[in-house]
């Protein structure tokens, strides 16, 4: 068991966020989950695939990593888990990877319950690539390829989910520091498919196509957005093109 968090970083590393990137502060709550639960590093595997969520635990953490192909971080963390079942194995990536390209990947995972975690960092584009649409950017906000605004409405990841049989799923913004810890350890002890979407402010690419004035007006966007679970009790009010309900999802 460590002692705090900071030891799970890998010597020396450099993280490789841009400047306010909200990935830095979910990779923070990460390895505080872990550091609580006491999990043991070395019974541990990681799985990112492409993107800018993809280096969360590679390179930053010190344990095991898989960095693989794009789109494909759940049928490989589902193809160690089966080959070694006793790997605590947790998926980090974002959302173009994992619900536009890997999607298919993503539901029927849930849906055959293999006994992973999977942490979206959500930060509403394609940041690696130039800020472009993707399935979780919201209704009417402007991207690379969607100038004149986003005309879809968005995923509701964690109702996906859910409905394809995860056992148990939840989000938070980053800015949830107590809440998305504590959901990442509820997840972590799930035996099953659980699913936790960490809403992660993008300044550089998703902020400047947004016309966000830096870093506090990027995180004030995200947050203007957030409608708690528990405090939504007016369905007409909710308007889940623009709009992001945090909080637990579970039949429990």
């Amino acid at each position: 068991m460590t002692t705090t968090w900071r030891e799970l970083l890998r010597p020396g590393v450099t993280l490789p966020f841009c400047p306010g990137c909200g990935h830095r502060i979910l990779l923070r709550h990460l390895l505080t989950a872990i550091d609580e639960l006491g999990l043991d590093i070395d019974r541990t595997l990681f799985v990112s695939g492409i993107g800018c969520a993809g280096w969360i635990p590679s390179p930053c953490i010190n344990a095991d990593t898989l960095h693989c192909l794009h789109g494909r971080a759940v049928p490989f963390a589902v193809g160690a888990k089966l080959a070694n079942p006793s790997l605590t194995t947790i998926v980090v990536s974002g959302d173009g990877d994992l619900a536009d390209i890997g999607g298919n990947h993503l539901i029927h995972a849930a849906r055959r319950n293999h006994d992973i975690t999977v942490i979206c960092a959500n930060n509403m584009n394609y940041g690696m690539t130039g800020g472009q649409v993707c399935s979780t950017t919201p209704t009417g906000a402007t991207t690379h390829t969607t100038p004149a605004g986003n005309t879809y409405t968005p995923f509701d990841l964690c109702a996906l989910v859910r409905t394809a049989g995860a056992r148990y799923a939840a989000r938070y913004l980053v800015t949830q520091g107590p809440e998305l810890v504590s959901a990442i350890k509820t997840a972590i002890g799930v035996e099953g498919f659980s699913f936790v979407e960490a809403v992660s402010p993008c300044p550089t690419q998703f902020g400047r196509q947004n016309r966000l004035d830096g870093v506090r007006e990027a995180y004030a966007y995200v947050e203007s957005l957030a409608v708690r679970k528990d405090e939504c009790t007016d369905a007409t009010a909710f308007d889940r093109g623009r709009s992001l309900l945090t909080g637990e999802f579970t039949d429990e």
